[in-house]
């Protein structure tokens, strides 16, 4: 397993640990490569990492060389090689890589295959990284959804300065894309997961990728059913930012007064929700405190205006027996029977989600029978995920 960060950071860390136990619960070794940090909690045997790379810190010399080591690493090919000389994997499961291990890790694994070693290289798409230099194919500055960098434009990135607004990040983040679109290393892949139909359609862009790319959503955890009684209010749950609809939804909230909405979470927009009467914040919650506010709900919202993959939210959401309005765009479709387990609204649209609200809060029987035909809904656990994905690591001939 390769990824860039070996602690918990984000979804591709939870992925790749739980996808991980799973392999050895299975009988197959398992090891992992990437960056050495104080939080590492997994490993390899030779103990082979790349130096910690924190962008906010460090000394100056080091980050007068990140511009560097962002696109090509010496390092994590020769880490890698200890790794592979020792372990020799079947297969080498990469995940996010780019900038702190870079591309230049697919390009040592192949020269190792070359030397008459057999290993798949299998790589999970959890954003747009490989066809967006800022991951996301969308542009912070004006908050819209921009594709202009997919068929390999990557001059786009510095005309939109859309890696933090800087435009010398952006030529780094350009340079980065280019360099690697010409020296082919992505040739090497054996197959690419994306985790939403609507990911691998960009992924597709590039026409190498497309010979490569299959569409397989991320696993989620068993949960009970529970039967339970519903409270009288609308929940959000997840982060107070602009591409996830929250300027959207509180304008929203503040129309329909008479509808009492929670908020469940954290971010830069959390003091906008201050001051209105219906609404209230209980900040972020986990565990079993968010799943009685997921149960209890008499439906969530998920108003997201960037091209969400597989959110986590919306599944655990349906599975808790909580219906979902969710914004129509990205790989959210994908996972919301429209008209049996919620219903969608146009992304942006504060008068269509506004309607769609007042529908479903009116009518207490459409929420009840969402509510019930959640009963049946039916997401990849590890082992149905594990079942799809050992043909991918050894393909039948």
């Amino acid at each position: 397993m390769v990824n860039k960060f070996l602690y918990p950071n984000g979804g591709s860390e939870t992925y790749i640990f739980k996808l991980g136990d799973y392999l050895k619960s299975q009988g197959h070794e398992v090891q992992y490569f990437g960056m050495e940090h104080k939080g590492r909690c997994v490993g390899n045997r030779v103990n082979a990492y790349t130096s910690d790379m924190d962008f906010h810190g460090g000394s100056k010399l080091a980050k007068l060389t990140y511009p560097l080591k962002t696109i090509y690493s010496s390092e994590a090919r020769k880490k890698l090689r200890l790794v592979l000389n020792d372990f020799k994997p079947d297969v080498c499961h990469l995940n996010n890589f780019n900038y702190q291990l870079t591309p230049s890790i697919i390009l040592e694994i192949q020269k190792w295959r070359k030397e008459g070693n057999k290993c798949r290289i299998v790589f999970t798409a959890h954003d747009y990284q490989l066809v967006c230099p800022n991951h996301m194919c969308n542009n912070p500055n004006t908050g819209e959804n921009c594709e202009k960098c997919l068929g390999g434009h990557f001059l786009n990135c510095v005309k939109g300065k859309c890696i933090h607004g800087s435009t010398a990040r952006s030529v780094i983040g350009m340079l980065e894309a280019e360099f690697w679109k010409r020296n082919g290393a992505y040739n090497y892949i054996d197959t690419m997961i994306c985790c939403s139909k609507f990911l691998k359609t960009k992924m597709d862009s590039n026409l190498l990728f497309a010979q490569k790319t299959i569409a397989l959503h991320n696993f989620v955890d068993k949960v009970e059913w529970k039967d339970t009684c519903k409270k009288e209010y609308v929940l959000y749950f997840g982060r107070y930012s602009k591409e996830k609809g929250i300027e959207t939804l509180i304008q929203v909230c503040k129309q329909l007064p008479d509808i009492p909405f929670v908020f469940a979470g954290t971010g830069p927009l959390e003091s906008e929700l201050s001051g209105i009467p219906n609404v209230g914040n209980v900040g972020f919650q986990r565990g079993k405190a968010l799943e009685k506010l997921i149960r209890e709900a008499r439906f969530s919202i998920y108003p997201s205006e960037w091209y969400e993959n597989c959110p986590f939210s919306v599944m655990e959401s349906q599975m808790y027996g909580t219906p979902v309005l969710g914004a129509d765009i990205g790989g959210i479709p994908e996972l919301i029977e429209a008209g049996k387990t919620g219903t969608l609204f146009e992304s942006g649209n504060a008068n269509d989600l506004k309607e769609k609200i007042q529908t479903l809060w009116s009518d207490h029987a459409l929420t009840d029978q969402y509510m019930e035909n959640c009963k049946s809904i039916h997401f990849d656990t590890i082992e149905d995920y594990y079942k799809k994905l050992i043909p991918i690591y050894c393909p039948k001939k």
